[in-house]
């Protein structure tokens, strides 16, 4: 089969386009035929193993020393299941499906081909989500998900979404509103109305103006793209006030737990296979919407990294899968 192979790190130029063994599924696992993968910031980040200095050695770790341990990149994807193990029972050949092998390192689904366990983070689509806007889901629906719920976001609590343009971002502002908060959404200029579309009560553009500056507090802060820190957004914060973000400020939530009654909470989201049929029911019941920015195909994987890493885009880049 044909897949993206990263075979050290580096900049977009170390991704490949090769041909790789077709996986064969085990007993408990589902062939999935791939139409659409993405790439996320979080794909960007690994392949050019630009993480912060303290988290160098444990990224290192993690993901390989010196190259990926797992080389095909891509956390995401919608597809067809083409195989099913004999023991498999949630799911049958011709399912369409979305979801995301998460672990440790790249997820392989920059690929025509992933096997996934049936039980893993695997739903059938949407049915009123094309293979497109299904892929772009699980990474970006899920964080926001998890760090709203961390956050015990609540009916009413006043809400500001930083980087509400981005994939966490879009994401968030349309699960904050439907919780019941008023959303402030931080973006800029070119993506002010489409953060209110979503759902934003509010819209701030950060190239014009200051939201730690402006005298206004919020229950809850949600920082989606590592562009902002707590130190910088706390006298925005009420009193007991939570600070949500996807980056690892492990100072912050050690000053924060020992003095003060505002919180720092980061980390990843786990691995619930209902909170992906919760937002699968969200889509359908057409409350919960993905947007795409750019589409590419897969030979032009590395092109897509080159877009990401340049922190612009708005909500999902996807990568599409020619079979033929």
């Amino acid at each position: 089969m044909k897949a993206i192979v990263c075979t050290k790190y580096g900049p977009p130029e170390v991704l490949h386009l090769k041909d790789v063994p077709k996986p064969s599924p085990k007993d408990n696992e589902v062939l999935i035929k791939i139409h659409v993968s993405t790439v996320t910031s979080g794909d960007v980040f690994i392949r050019s193993s630009t993480f912060a200095p303290w988290f160098w050695l444990p990224a290192r770790i993690m993901y390989g020393l010196t190259r990926p341990t797992k080389p095909i990149p891509g956390d995401e994807l919608a597809g067809e299941i083409e195989a099913v193990g004999k023991d498999v029972t949630l799911f049958r050949k011709g399912d369409r499906v979305f979801g995301l092998p998460w672990g440790t390192s790249f997820g392989g689904t920059n690929a025509e081909y992933k096997c996934m366990p049936e039980d893993g983070m695997l739903a059938v689509k949407p049915a009123n989500m094309t293979f497109e806007e299904a892929a772009a889901v699980p990474v970006g629906g899920l964080t926001a998900l998890h760090f709203l719920r961390q956050g015990n976001i609540q009916t009413a609590q006043k809400v500001l979404i930083f980087g509400a343009s981005g994939s966490v971002g879009t994401f968030a502002v349309q699960l904050a509103s439907y919780f019941g908060a008023e959303v402030t959404g931080v973006c800029s200029t070119t993506n002010l109305e489409m953060v209110k579309s979503l759902g934003a009560d509010k819209v701030i553009d950060y190239t014009k103006e200051d939201f730690t500056r402006n005298g206004q507090t919020y229950d809850v802060i949600f920082d989606t793209v590592r562009k902002t820190s707590f130190s910088r957004c706390k006298n925005s914060l009420k009193q007991k006030g939570i600070y949500l973000t996807v980056d690892w400020p492990l100072l912050d939530a050690l000053w924060t737990s020992m003095a003060g009654s505002r919180k720092v909470i980061f980390g990843l989201a786990g691995k619930n296979p209902d909170e992906l049929y919760f937002l699968k029911d969200l889509i359908e019941a057409g409350k919960l919407k993905s947007v795409i920015d750019r589409c590419y195909p897969l030979e032009q994987t590395a092109e897509a990294h080159r877009y990401v890493e340049k922190g612009h885009k708005k909500g999902n880049v996807v990568i599409t899968v020619d079979h033929n």
